[in-house]
């Protein structure tokens, strides 16, 4: 199957649909799947704005209203997880997944899905040492803290995802593993972007969660976004059956910016739909009581402990599930409008005003597992509402000085995420602009167009494959690559896309630095953030979590 994968969409569904149907025409080739790394920007209405983590003045409705009110309805099956400029309020109604509308699906925190055999695992957000151990404390109506912590990644999503036995096809994280860089063109990347020399001599640019997954599940693929960039890497593992991860990640949907790649998957059925997993299930009904909405640091087992710690579904765990599902896993098609739709000739901002809503989805998916929805408790089935004329107050300009030109301006609190700041070269998109769709590793510099390109020629790289749109099947190599890194490819896949260095590869690869088990500990916390809630307070470390949390000292 062919399956599409966007970086940040930052809520434009029109501009990347518009670009599929572009590819498809172009190409004679059929899209069956789009997938989204992140920022998607499920805005339904004004209100929901409000908790969205950007400046106001970033606050735009795009276009994702017109797919939830039915005006539209996506082409592609559309699957994505949680960035970290989401209308937060809308993805926590789906704590554990769901159709934010007709055909287009939303993972939760985290989650494990087939489709026609393909097995895709997601986890959402991005993660920031402070909030990791936390529960799902958050809910509407956010404070500044608060509205950027609600996507920081929570230690019992990864805890969960960690249980996984089963091979899986294709991870999907926000933010990058940590370390991945070492297996592709690190120098190419750092020419292209120069401030993340730093946080590469660290280890810290991207998620050490994310790589601890990595190296745990050894997906055959891994597609990223976040960084604002296209980059690819093949990391090697030492397991025969499953050897490497061809990694990607994507740029913004912007005009010519590599934001858009097709990958070629096989896939086991013809039937293009979304099955729930009888291991995820299983995992998600076992660890049910480790669930915490509380803003203090809460543990997962260890060995060592008397209470269960290994959450590997067991056969009679599994059967129970099938037993449960009819052996049918089907996902429903069972999306229903929880708030008001957006018209906008009829309608003001005025109009709307921001209330929480139980979704039924959630509500029907909890009740069929016995599991919890971590919003109905935090909301104590409370329906409280609030007029936005309520945060205008508050909006003020967050911008600060930095050097990334890439991303959304925030405050000084999420400096550590991602150095940011807009251009407005970035931010100003006109109707005559032209999307390029990456296919060779093309710079940023082709020439305006009256209409969507794909650029097959303006590369200083050589074409490797024919017209055929078929991109990153293994990874990305450039003819000057060392004959001995193609042989140490597994796959005998055609190659292309973004350039490995034409550095010498030696047989041994490059080693990831090992970071430790994350623990409370080794967290360092920032007390000038300015936050409204709480620092997690340090509590005394319990002797039954010691063979879970032990490790090496950090390597710095």
């Amino acid at each position: 199957m062919k399956i599409a994968v966007e970086g940040c969409a930052h809520g434009e569904l029109d501009k990347i649909y518009e670009t599929i149907e572009l590819l498809e025409k172009k190409n004679n080739i059929k899209i069956d799947m789009l997938l989204i790394c992140g920022d998607f920007q499920s805005v339904r209405n004004p209100a929901d704005l409000e908790c969205m983590a950007v400046p106001p003045k970033y606050r735009t409705m795009n276009s994702f209203y017109k797919y939830y009110s039915g005006e539209k309805v996506a082409p592609v099956l559309t699957i994505f997880i949680g960035g970290n400029h989401e209308a937060s309020n809308y993805l926590s109604e789906l704590p554990y997944g769901g159709w934010v509308c007709p055909n287009i699906f939303y993972m939760g925190y985290a989650n494990v899905i087939n489709v026609a055999g393909v097995r895709i695992a997601g986890l959402s957000g991005i993660y920031k040492a402070r909030d990791y151990l936390r529960g799902h404390f958050e809910s509407p109506p956010y404070n500044e803290s608060s509205k950027k912590s609600i996507y920081h990644v929570r230690n019992l999503d990864v805890f969960r995802l960690k249980q996984l036995q089963n091979p899986v096809d294709i991870c999907l994280s926000h933010d990058w593993p940590t370390g991945v860089y070492n297996y592709g063109n690190k120098e190419e990347l750092l020419r292209w972007k120069p401030f993340f020399r730093e946080e590469m001599k660290t280890n810290k640019l991207g998620s050490q969660p994310a790589e601890e997954l990595l190296r745990k599940l050894k997906p055959s693929y891994w597609f990223s976004a976040h960084l604002h960039c296209k980059f690819s890497a093949i990391v090697p593992h030492d397991d025969q059956l499953r050897p490497e991860t061809k990694f990607l990640a994507l740029d913004k949907c912007l005009p010519r910016r590599s934001f858009l790649q097709v990958v070629d998957i096989e896939s086991k059925s013809d039937t293009v739909q979304i099955e729930y997993d009888a291991e995820w299930l299983s995992i998600l009904r076992s660890t049910d009581h480790l669930l915490s909405v509380s803003n203090k640091a809460s543990y997962m087992p260890g060995q060592g402990s008397e209470e269960r710690w290994d959450f590997r579904p067991t056969d009679e765990e599994i059967q129970y599930v099938r037993k449960l599902f009819n052996n049918d896993f089907t996902v429903p098609e069972n999306f229903s409008v929880t708030a008001p739709t957006y018209i906008p000739e009829h309608q003001c901002s005025s109009d709307f005003v921001l209330k929480t809503y139980n979704n039924p989805q959630t509500e029907i998916f909890c009740k069929n597992l016995s599991i919890t929805d971590p919003l109905s408790i935090v909301l104590n089935k409370s329906r409280d509402s609030f007029s936005i004329s309520d945060f205008c107050a508050t909006d003020t300009d967050m911008s600060y000085q930095s050097t990334n030109p890439e991303e959304i301006s925030m405050d000084e609190e999420e400096e550590d995420d991602i150095p940011s700041e807009v251009s407005k070269a970035d931010m100003d998109i006109e109707p005559s602009d032209d999307f390029i769709i990456d296919k060779v590793g093309s710079r940023p510099d082709s020439p305006n167009s009256d209409d969507f390109v794909i650029d097959k020629t303006r590369s200083q790289f050589e074409i490797l494959e024919t017209d055929d749109f078929f991109i990153d099947k293994v990874g990305s190599l450039n003819n000057d690559v060392s004959s001995d890194f193609i042989r140490n490819s597994t796959s005998s896949q055609n190659l292309c896309s973004t350039p490995i260095s034409k550095t010498e590869y030696h047989s041994k690869p490059v080693e990831i630095i090992a970071f430790p088990e994350i623990r409370e500990e080794n967290i360092c916390i920032d007390n000038n953030v300015g936050d409204e809630e709480p620092t997690p307070s340090l509590k005394k470390f319990k002797r039954r979590n010691y063979d879970l949390y032990k490790s090496e000292d950090n390597i710095m």
